[in-house]
C-alpha cells in the first residue's frame, strides 16, 4: 500500500498552537507502523530514577503522591493519570487528574521559565475515578470520569475559577477527550470493552454548556469510511450512550485521544491497536495494531495515553506492557522511547509536553509499590526533534 507522510503536530492547551498537516497521497490507507530504529537511538542503562532514556535525555522526579510537592506545601495527589501542560506567560502549568474513587479530582503545579517549580494546589475535587482528559483552547483542562454514567467536568487550570460539571458532553464511561478548533468540536473516548467513539458539538465554541453529543458510524472492518449520527440522550437513562444508535462503531476499550491537522487519533486497549480518523475525507484505519507488525515483536502493548510532539511524532504509554513510552513517526517507525524499570505493578499516564516542546511530563501511577499511594510524577527534558 502507499505510504503517506503525516506531521502529527502538536496541541499545547494554551492557545491550541497547531504544528504541521496531513498530507494525504489519494485514497489509499498506509499500513500500520512497523518495527524500526528510533530516531532518537537506543536507550541507555536505567538512570538514578530508574528511567532508561536515549543519548543526550535525563529525568527527574517532580511530586510523588502523599508527599508534599518540593518547593511548595502541597500534597500532590494519589493516582497521577491523564495531563496537559498550559503556557504560564514565560513559564507553564502541568495538571495531572487523579484516578481514585470519589475523592478523585485534580491537580496542578506551576514551573517558572527556568522549570523551576513554583506552586501546586488543587482544581477538581471530589469526583470519581478522573481517569484521562484533554485541554481546550481556550485554556481549561477537561477532566473525565472513569465510570458507568461519567461526567467531563471542565476546570481551570491556574485554580481560581470553579471547576463545572458538563452534563451535555454525555454520561458515560469517560476516558480522554480531545479538542479539533477546525471543525469546533470535541472528540470523546470511551472506556468500555464494546465502547463508542464520540463528538460533542458545542452550542457556541468556548461554551461547554450545551450543544449535541454525537457518535461514530461505521462499518466492523478496520478501515473505512465514517459518518457521525445524533445520540438521543446524552444522559445514558435508560439507554446506554453506546446503545443508542445502530450502526454505532465498537471499538474494544477507548483510551487516550489526540488531534492534530485534521487528524485524530486515538488508542483501544483491549486490542492494542492506535485508530486514525482522516477528517477531511471522513476516513479511518490502524495507525498501529501489535498483532500487525510483521517484522518482530511489537514494541507497543497495552496502549493507553497518547499524546504529539511539533516534529509530528506521536508518544504512546503503556498500561503495563513493559512500561514504555513509545513514539510512532510520521514515517510509520514505532520504538520505545523510554523505560521506567522496577515499576511492574504500574502504568504510564499522562504524557504531555512543555508549551516550547523541550520538556515532557507523565506519571508512573502506582510507582514501585504498586499501591495508588505510591504515583510517581516525572519530567524528562532532552534534544526534543522539531521535524521529522
Amino acid at each position: 500500500m502507499e505510504r503517506r507522510n503525516f506531521l502529527r503536530g502538536a496541541v499545547f492547551g494554551t492557545s491550541a498552537a497547531v504544528f504541521g498537516g496531513t498530507l494525504m497521497h489519494g485514497a489509499a490507507y498506509a499500513a500500520p507502523a512497523q518495527n524500526g530504529t528510533s530516531p532518537y537511538g537506543g536507550l541507555l542503562t536505567a538512570d538514578a530514577n530508574g528511567i532508561q532514556l536515549p543519548s543526550g535525555f535525563t529525568s527527574r522526579v517532580i511530586a510523588r503522591s502523599s508527599q508534599t510537592v518540593p518547593g511548595t506545601s502541597y500534597t500532590w495527589h494519589n493516582a497521577p493519570d491523564g495531563g496537559a501542560c498550559f503556557a504560564d506567560g514565560t513559564g507553564w502549568i502541568y495538571v495531572s487528574n487523579s484516578e481514585i474513587s470519589s475523592t478523585g479530582g485534580a491537580s496542578a503545579v506551576k514551573f517558572n521559565s527556568s522549570g523551576t517549580v513554583t506552586g501546586a494546589y488543587r482544581i477538581l475535587s471530589n469526583t470519581n475515578r478522573n481517569c484521562a482528559g484533554g485541554a481546550t483552547p481556550w485554556n481549561t483542562w477537561l477532566s473525565c470520569e472513569e465510570v458507568s454514567l461519567g461526567y467531563v467536568y471542565e476546570t481551570d487550570p491556574w485554580g481560581v475559577n470553579a471547576a463545572t460539571r458538563r452534563a451535555a458532553m454525555g454520561r458515560f464511561k469517560h476516558e480522554a477527550a480531545a479538542a479539533d478548533p477546525v471543525r469546533k468540536v470535541i472528540y470523546l473516548t470511551e472506556d468500555e470493552s464494546d465502547g463508542c467513539f464520540y463528538r460533542f458539538i458545542p452550542t457556541t465554541w468556548g461554551n461547554l454548556s450545551s450543544g449535541t453529543l454525537q457518535v461514530l458510524v461505521a462499518g466492523t472492518a478496520t478501515s473505512g469510511s465514517f459518518t457521525w449520527t445524533n445520540i438521543p440522550d446524552a444522559d445514558g437513562s435508560p439507554t446506554a450512550t453506546r446503545d443508542q444508535v445502530s450502526g454505532a462503531k465498537i471499538f474494544n476499550g477507548g483510551e487516550g485521544c489526540h488531534y492534530a491537522g485534521d487528524t485524530v487519533w486515538f488508542t483501544t486497549k483491549g486490542d492494542n491497536r492506535v485508530w486514525q480518523l482522516n477528517l477531511l475525507n471522513s476516513t479511518y484505519e490502524l495507525a498501529y495494531d501489535d498483532n500487525l507488525v510483521t517484522n518482530g515483536t511489537a514494541p507497543l502493548t497495552g496502549v493507553d495515553n497518547v499524546t504529539g510532539s511539533s516534529s509530528g511524532d506521536l508518544f504512546v504509554a503503556e498500561d503495563g506492557g513493559n512500561m514504555e513510552i513509545c513514539i510512532i513517526t510520521p514515517d510509520d517507525i514505532v520504538a520505545p522511547f523510554l523505560r521506567i524499570t522496577g515499576q511492574s505493578s504500574s502504568e504510564i499516564c499522562g504524557p504531555a509536553f512543555s508549551p516550547d516542546g523541550r520538556r515532557l511530563y507523565f506519571s508512573s501511577q502506582r510507582g514501585t509499590t504498586g499501591s495508588s499511594s505510591g504515583g510517581i510524577t516525572y519530567e524528562v527534558t532532552g534534544p526534543f526533534r522539531t521535524t521529522a
